[in-house]
């Protein structure tokens, strides 16, 4: 079984730095036996950033959207009148409480950590544990799932780097930054209910349309891109998972060089592109 200190070493050999500032997108079952489960795995990360270091993971909440997939998947052939009641019982956004959905076991550890802060973004926020958590979670606005003015905008600003941890480049949140820097990028509405002190209500707000429908396609590019001689996407293991380690503000601008060429006009997407 592997331990915080094997894992740990694990991450240092692939390159995470102690004082690091690090977003992680995670697989626990990919990392194999690990005593103490997700506790242990997350304690390996903050054990290779060291206590100036600062470890940030997505805490998405999907099922309290009108737009989502979840919601999609779960309202299909409903009545109208099942609809409606679907509707007024969907589980309002908390802060506080409402726990990530499809993030895994190892983000909800984070979020469940007495010393995390959380971004209050009703779909898109981030938890955070270390020197620089309240900073790269403060300030998420509303009308910003994931620009500039959400933690993937302060992330960037730190020089972060991405940790994909038994994951593929499909789920790298970081890209949709670079869907906030195209010239002029489709927007649609977006829907969600949340928790307020007179209870639950909905709220609506305009935002970029988020596709990470080719982010596969992407991430294979990316790691074939060489900068000063290499490739900045570093390969290794951490337990039994396949990981890649990169910089976050090299990854954003590559991603927006590609998808300057390589996207679609949004009225050509593919029916599968992502929704939030």
């Amino acid at each position: 079984m592997f331990t915080a200190a094997s894992l740990a070493a694990d991450l240092g050999r692939l390159g995470v730095e102690r004082g690091a500032t690090l977003l992680v997108h995670s697989s626990l079952r990919a990392v194999g036996p690990v005593r103490g489960g997700s506790r242990t795995v997350v304690r390996a990360l903050r054990r290779a950033l060291g206590p100036d270091g600062t470890l940030v993971v997505p805490t998405f909440t999907e099922g309290n959207s009108l737009t989502s997939r979840t919601y999609v998947s779960m309202t299909h052939g409903l009545t109208k009148h099942q609809l409606l009641s679907y509707r007024e019982n969907m589980e309002p956004f908390s802060v506080a409480s409402t726990p990530s959905d499809g993030m895994g076991r190892i983000a909800e550890e984070v979020r469940l950590s007495g010393q995390a802060v959380r971004s209050r973004h009703p779909q898109t926020s981030f938890a955070a544990l270390g020197a620089g958590a309240a900073r790269i979670t403060a300030g998420h606005e509303l009308e910003c799932l994931l620009g500039e003015r959400s933690p993937l905008g302060r992330l960037y600003e730190m020089g972060a780097s991405i940790l994909l941890l038994g994951v593929g480049f499909e789920v790298c949140t970081a890209f949709h930054l670079a869907e906030y820097r195209l010239p002029a990028p489709p927007r649609r509405r977006y829907d969600c209910r949340v928790l307020t002190d007179n209870g639950p209500r909905w709220t609506g707000f305009t935002d970029v349309d988020l596709d990470d429908s080719d982010f596969g396609v992407l991430g294979r590019w990316l790691e074939t891109r060489p900068h000063e001689g290499r490739s900045p996407v570093v390969r290794g293991r951490v337990g039994h998972a396949d990981c890649r380690l990169l910089p976050l503000p090299w990854a954003v601008d590559a991603a927006l060089a590609w998808m300057t060429v390589c996207r679609q006009p949004a009225g050509e997407r593919p029916a599968e592109a992502g929704r939030a």
